[in-house]
């Protein structure tokens, strides 16, 4: 049984080989391996897919790529987003003949496609287009609506032409062939091309029906789609459409796509939701200054469109600007007056703007100002911020779908979107079925379990429970304290049901230290990190040693501001294991669940694979094998000083591939590739790799790994060469760095849950079985991959997750691989059922997410590049991860 005291020690590094120094060597490029052969394994099940088959009814021809230039009539070029396609559709009203009757798919930006050639390889076009006048002297203007008295000619010309020319060049062409070899599940030279054609051609097609477009997601202005979803914003569903290319051949992928839009209509209506206030005196402006940034408003009454750049300084009533007023002898003399009274002047009622901040739609040094309840909100305006626990809480369940009802709005939305009267589509001769399409899955067996006394047992449905059963290796809970920050909690009934829980699942929970620790309620407003500096002062007085496991109990359940340092504290500093829990409706389902991250923690194992005790999987089993999962976290949007932080678990205890460990570091910010696998630093490799590698040495009886099976997350299809070329390169160069003579084998499986394929079952409501693997039909036409849906989708649609298989040195069949991937489905020691990924993904997901809590709270003044930040000139030093304490740093602290 292991406990924190027996933990082993520090472990002894591998000894290395001499590494003399050497020419630097031309490395070839790795590129992803093709399928070996499909599944077979399994019990085979027809199933419908959301993939529409794509038809090519055009012998031959071309699609032209052009760049599109757009100036000012003075030359300068036109930098606004969204105004592009407003004058290229005007191009195509204006100049049809000219263009030679072609119509054009452009991408908003600089580049636009024709099938077939234009007249001429370049064109030059100049259009107008009408927009609101602002009319502006140098210390302001009430606003654009309306004209100062002394510009008589200006307030006969409400609209002010703007002129625009456009420059069209040819750029280059791509064979239409492309396609139909694609339908045949042929790979071309311009396949990728011709495909990024037709994507931008479903573009121009959703932006013509006036959609918001989010990359290949498409939303429309209909408020059956609309779910509010708390703080003044909205769910919005919508559909993603792209081309795939798969083994049957070319298809369109489409599903229900959701993004987060502000509430469109009234601004007042909206910032009260947003701050949740009901009281308008109660708002902060200078927050609501910040949220509505570059947000478009239509001003009544004539309902033109503006962006907002700011609020005014002073409340309506009392912002002054300066009007001109035209004397009856004709003089032109300036008066200052309040935005208020202009708009009392003109008959304008006001009832309640005169106490609130104008909105600003100028620049900063020449504001134009209009009253607040004068603007609405334009609808299909994007919510960019982070959201709360809670709005994504209500999002999640309020964007649920279950099968029959996702099929029927794919249904719709393919039927809705009427691609057959596209005249791009139709002239490039693409045409698009309306029928799912049907392919072959396979349901395999779940795995067998391992639990307490040598019981053997098989999951049923992914799930499974310990009612009746013991823990395979249970711990001891001892030396441990109860602490508690000022929640309402029934501690001494907690502890006595804990341990009763306990002895039922085989763990030994001795009684904790006397005395629960409340936090002193003089402390309970202060700043977190003084909570938990003093809560530990409180500790320290009363105990009589460090204690090796701490409960720590949470007023809030999602949003504490204890937890971050906290953890930090326990973690880092102390080297104490800790479990935090905000119990609201204890039972034994709930106790159960803590008990078995506790037990995790402190070294125990709650179940396993058989196949771990027995020769089932030689190639993993009976050959020294590390398991890693590897996965980089990035901050939310709007938080541009945070660092992305790279989380790599690897398996310990070899046989064992249930016990993991993780190392967590900090890099430059949105890099997704881990760029410190491999570290030199003074001669040492100070990488996350080797740190792994020694750690696997010391806890496997002194092997080195000659399997590595590296499972990697968050990466799409154009990172892949990267992911073989920079990030397993790094993992060779620690393996021969370490000893030059130890040449391991590798394995690297990509996973991906951001996509958009689905499976439903031909008949019934409900989703496909766990264990239900897809590898034929709608996967690449070439590369290694299969789809998996390893757990019971209890709620909505199951999601897939989507495997690629870059590189594979150890010679798995791809029966065996499959069959590893799903096992390691069911060695997730939080729950009792199959996950949707790996767990080793999960667990470098976890550590990530948990030590991101801690780097809220470290002082940027301890950045420093010397301990683990990275800086480059003229970029902000990343500040480095808090080092793990000894005590902890093997244990599965993030469970």
């Amino acid at each position: 049984m292991d406990s924190i005291e027996a933990l082993p020690p520090p472990p002894p590094v591998i000894p290395p080989s001499v590494v003399p120094e050497m020419e630097p060597v031309k490395k070839k490029t790795i590129l992803p391996m093709a399928r070996r052969s499909c599944g077979t394994k399994g019990q085979k099940i027809p199933l419908l897919t959301n993939h529409f088959s794509v038809g090519f009814n055009k012998a031959s021809g071309h699609f032209f790529h052009y760049s599109v230039a757009i100036t000012y009539e003075d030359g300068r070029p036109v930098e606004a987003k969204g105004i592009g396609r407003k004058i290229l559709d005007r191009v195509q009203e204006t100049y049809k003949s000219e263009l030679g009757s072609k119509y054009f798919a452009y991408d908003g930006e600089k580049t636009l496609f024709t099938v077939g050639a234009l007249p001429s390889n370049k064109l030059d076009f100049s259009v107008v287009l009408e927009e609101a006048v602002s009319s502006r002297n140098n210390t302001g203007n009430a606003s654009p609506e309306e004209t100062n008295d002394g510009d008589k000619k200006r307030s006969r010309r409400p609209n002010q032409s703007k002129k625009f020319l456009v420059e069209i060049s040819y750029a280059a062409k791509i064979p239409m062939q492309a396609i139909p070899s694609a339908i045949q599940g042929k790979e071309t030279e311009n396949l990728q091309d011709a495909i990024r054609v037709l994507d931008i051609i479903l573009r121009q097609s959703a932006a013509r029906q006036g959609c918001l477009l989010v990359r290949q997601s498409f939303f429309h202005n209909d408020a059956a789609n609309f779910v509010a979803i708390g703080g003044g914003v909205i769910g919005c569903r919508g559909y993603h459409s792209s081309f795939r290319t798969t083994q049957g051949g070319l298809s369109l992928n489409i599903d229900t796509s959701t993004t987060m839009i502000v509430q469109p209509g009234d601004v007042l209506e909206f910032l009260l939701a947003n701050q949740n206030q009901k009281n308008p005196a109660s708002l902060d402006w200078n927050k609501a200054k910040r949220t509505l940034k570059s947000l478009r408003v239509s001003v009544a009454p004539s309902n033109r469109e503006y962006k907002i750049t700011g609020l005014s300084e002073q409340l309506c009533k009392h912002q002054l600007f300066t009007r001109n007023l035209k004397k009856d002898n004709g003089e032109v003399e300036e008066i200052e007056t309040t935005v208020l009274q202009y708009f009392h002047d003109r008959r304008i009622d006001l009832r309640y703007s005169g106490d609130m901040p104008c909105i600003n739609v100028g620049k900063p040094k020449r504001p134009t100002y209009i009253p607040i309840e004068l603007c609405k909100l334009v609808p299909l305006q994007r919510y960019t911020r982070s959201l709360t626990n809670l709005q994504r809480a209500s999002l999640v369940e309020k964007s649920r779908q279950k099968p029959p009802e996702r099929m029927t709005s794919l249904t719709t939305g393919l039927k809705n979107s009427n691609y057959g009267a596209d005249p791009v589509l139709q002239e490039s001769g693409v045409t698009i079925g309306s029928d799912f399409t049907q392919v072959e899955g396979r349901i395999l067996p779940a795995p067998k379990l391992k639990v307490g006394n040598g019981e053997d047992f098989f999951p049923r449905n992914g799930r499974w429970n310990f009612n009746n059963k013991k823990l395979v290796e249970p711990t001891t809970v001892t030396k441990w304290a109860v602490v508690n920050f000022s929640a309402r909690c029934d501690t001494r009934g907690l502890i006595r049901d804990l341990m009763r829980c306990g002895q039922m699942k085989g763990i030994n929970v001795e009684p904790p230290f006397k005395d629960v620790f409340d936090e002193n309620p003089e402390f309970r407003r202060a700043p977190a990190t003084i909570r938990v500096e003093k809560m530990f002062e409180l500790i320290q007085s009363k105990l009589p040693g460090k204690p090796l496991f701490l409960l720590c109990i949470l007023a809030e359940r999602k949003n504490s501001d204890v937890y971050g340092p906290w953890k930090k504290k326990n973690l880092s500093d102390l080297g104490i294991v800790t479990q935090c829990i905000a119990p609201t409706r204890v039972n034994d389902q709930y106790l159960t669940n803590v008990l078995l991250k506790i037990n995790a923690k402190l070294g125990g194992l709650n179940s396993m694979l058989a196949m771990e005790r027995s020769p089932a999987m030689p190639k993993v089993t009976q050959v020294p094998t590390i398991i890693v999962g590897m996965d980089v976290s990035h901050g939310s949007p709007g938080q541009s000083d945070v660092p992305s932080i790279a989380a790599v678990v690897s398996s310990r205890a070899w046989p064992l591939i249930s016990r993991y460990r993780a190392c967590v570091r900090t890099q430059s910010r949105k890099v997704e590739m881990i760029d410190n696998l491999f570290k030199l630093v003074d001669g040492k490799d100070e990488g996350i790799f080797k740190e792994l590698l020694v750690d696997f040495y010391a806890s496997s009886g002194q092997r080195k790994p000659e399997h590595i099976i590296i499972f990697r997350d968050g990466v799409s299809e154009s990172q892949f060469n990267q992911v073989l070329n920079i990030e397993l390169d790094q993992m060779m160069q620690a393996c021969k760095f370490l000893d030059d003579k130890w040449d391991p084998k590798f394995t690297v499986v990509i996973a991906q849950k951001n996509h958009h394929t689905k499976f439903f079952q031909t008949r019934g409501p409900d989703n496909v079985s766990p264990g239900t693997i897809i590898d034929s039909k709608i996967c690449h036409p070439h590369n290694n991959d299969f789809y998996l849906c390893a757990h019971a989708g209890m709620i909505g649609t199951t999601r897939p997750t989507h495997y690629h298989v870059l590189y594979d040195e150890i010679g798995f069949s791809t029966d065996d691989l499959q069959e590893l991937v799903h096992s390691l489905s069911y060695v997730y020691q939080r729950s009792t059922t199959a996950i949707s990924v790996v767990a080793p993904i999960c667990y470098a997901h976890l550590a990530a997410a948990q030590m991101g809590t801690v780097m809220k709270f470290e002082e940027m003044s301890e950045v420093s590049s010397s301990h683990g930040g990275i800086t480059t000139p003229g970029a902000v030093p990343v500040p480095p991860m808090p080092k793990l304490n000894d005590t902890v740093a093997s244990s599965m602290f993030f469970c």
